[in-house]
């Protein structure tokens, strides 16, 4: 994210403490799903934030590039709801316009309506459950 052009970063803890030098923000309700963890992030940015740029921790490989051109079709598009793709599906980074804060479901918001941005040629961020699945870089 810091690579990215996103000037705030927000971590949101649930079921464990991780270390990190951003801002943390504990969701004391994050066994209700995804959801109720994105609302817990979304509510603790300001008033004058328009829009959110969702990644997932378990994404080691994300280009900050992807971030950067989610941020990009945003701006030009105005879309509630912007998502990455990578080989035809969607994923992260996902931009969430501040209309559709209200309307993000406990199972995350994926149900909701995005506009898609190919970022194939960004590389897969990945997806990381367990230690064995980490790169050997890290």
């Amino acid at each position: 994210m810091r690579a990215s052009s996103v000037e705030d970063v927000v971590v949101v803890l649930g079921a464990h403490d991780v270390p990190t030098s951003a801002r943390t923000v504990h969701c004391p309700d994050w066994q209700r799903g995804r959801g109720a963890s994105l609302r817990c992030g979304l509510k603790a940015l300001g008033d004058e934030t328009k829009a959110a740029v969702v990644v997932l921790a378990d994404g080691p490989n994300l280009s900050p590039a992807a971030i950067d051109r989610v941020l990009e079709v945003w701006r030009e598009s105005g879309a509630e709801v912007v998502a990455a793709t990578y080989e035809g599906n969607r994923g992260h980074p996902v931009l969430l316009a501040r209309p559709a804060w209200d309307r993000i479901p406990d199972d995350g918001a994926r149900s909701l309506p995005a506009l898609l941005v190919p970022c194939d040629d960004l590389g897969d961020p990945g997806d990381v459950d367990v230690p064995e699945d980490l790169p050997e870089t890290f």
